[in-house]
């Protein structure tokens, strides 16, 4: 893939768990807790995060302003969905029609418009600070929620925008570095034997690396790079040699009426192999969709290419793991790190705009067929209240089961909060 830059329900047991909180009162809040609790359905185990690297026009896509002056609208015009009420770009008409599958966040907004800095902060659900990196949604889910042995637990496909931050390299993506191609076996790099080594030539390099390796120990006793390295070193000897990995990595193995729907383009086939590696087990994917920082001809960009492959693929991933039944058990993100500016500037095309912008999630105990938030009238920022990222990733970590408010400690003993400052939007999950 070519990189691009730029309500109650309270059960008699949680009534008896509150009454064993010693002399403690049983508060209004702390009642409406475990009736929520009690209330969330079952938790996700597994979720697919599609980036859209460059930042895509919300105007444009899922947020269209058909009533605005001609210089905020732009060109497309706004198309039914299967779902009455809700709107969305003519460009997406596959999209339009799985409507009921996702739901649409509008009047997103945050601050941050460079690419890196909206990138770290819409990856992580936390605000960038200089003393500290924080990681990725897939490096928590690699740490919290366990996978088969064969497998790794995070996968970048083909490479992931957001490293492990503090939980240090062992927790960090498993890059494909290379993204499928229809109809032919998928060889991750590292994975399948090139034929000039055999599976027991493996293994006796693998026992030398093992006792070179303790040769060290003692002196990088307490390096987490070095922990992290023999982890990823352990791993990689596991997935190689395991018939499981290569096959789930295999989308050459799925039957041509399962695939057709993803197409032929790179970003397709790289769905089509996230919902093959969530059913073989791995529990987070990062997808990735570069090309969005148009500046320029944004309009040409996004109808003869952006739109129609993000329609493809995506539409094809919702169905497609709807068809195997993992979509209540698969949550699925979709963002870029902002949005574009409403107004169009004097190259046909739009800039940096973190004040609005648009998000999509699905599966994973989400409503779909859902808005969520708003706009005003000209997608100049939210109507009412934001929706921060902060809040986003707590849903989407609610969504896996995981506690966003769960405090970790770095590596020098500082205590941190997997989302520092969000609550999950209750609205997702109603």
């Amino acid at each position: 893939m070519a990189m691009h830059r730029t309500c109650d329900g309270m059960r008699r047991r949680d009534m008896l768990r509150v009454g064993a909180l010693g002399g403690s009162a049983v508060t209004l809040a702390n009642h409406l807790a475990w009736a929520e609790e009690a209330d969330l359905p079952a938790p996700a185990k597994a979720a697919i995060f599609v980036n859209l690297g460059g930042g895509p026009s919300h105007l444009d896509s899922f947020d269209l302003k058909p009533d605005a002056p001609a210089e905020y609208r732009g060109e497309f015009k706004p198309v039914a969905t299967n779902v009455p009420g809700i709107y969305i770009s003519e460009h997406l008409p596959k999209l339009a029609a799985c409507a009921d599958r996702y739901a649409i966040l509008r009047g997103v907004s945050h601050t941050l418009a460079a690419h890196e800095l909206g990138s770290s902060y819409i990856h992580t659900g936390n605000r960038p600070i200089a003393s500290l990196q924080f990681p990725a949604f897939g490096s928590v889910a690699a740490r919290e929620l366990s996978a088969p042995a064969e497998l790794p637990p995070y996968v970048a496909v083909p490479q992931s925008r957001q490293g492990a931050g503090y939980l240090g390299v062992r927790y960090a993506a498993f890059a494909t570095n290379a993204t499928p191609r229809k109809g032919q076996p998928f060889a991750v790099r590292g994975m399948a034997l090139d034929g000039s080594l055999s599976l027991a030539q493996v293994d006796r390099r693998h026992e030398l690396l093992r006792d070179l390796d303790s040769t060290f120990q003692e002196m990088a006793s307490d390096s987490q790079l070095v922990e992290g390295l023999d982890s990823f070193s352990q791993q990689a000897h596991t997935i190689i040699t395991s018939r499981r990995a290569r096959a789930a990595f295999d989308v050459s193995r799925e039957s041509p009426a399962f695939s057709a729907p993803f197409g032929d383009t790179e970003f397709g086939q790289s769905c089509l192999l996230a919902s093959r590696l969530v059913e073989a087990g791995v529990r987070f994917v990062t997808v990735q969709l570069g090309g969005w920082d148009t500046h320029g001809e944004n309009f040409s960009k996004l109808k003869d290419k952006l739109l129609p492959t993000l329609d493809e693929g995506l539409a094809a991933l919702l169905l497609g793991l709807a068809e195997k039944g993992l979509l209540d058990s698969t949550a699925v993100m979709v963002t870029g790190e902002f949005g574009r500016t409403p107004k169009i500037n004097q190259r046909a095309g739009r800039d940096h705009y973190p004040r609005a912008m648009f998000m999509l999630l699905a599966g994973g105990g989400i409503r779909g067929g859902q808005v969520v938030g708003e706009s005003d009238d000209k997608g100049t920022g939210p109507k009412g209240d934001a929706i921060r990222p902060d809040d986003v990733a707590a849903s989407l970590y609610r969504s896996l089961g995981i506690d966003p408010r769960k405090e970790y400690r770095t590596n020098t003993g500082r205590p941190v909060m997997i989302v520092r400052d969000g609550e999950p939007i209750r609205q997702l999950f109603g």
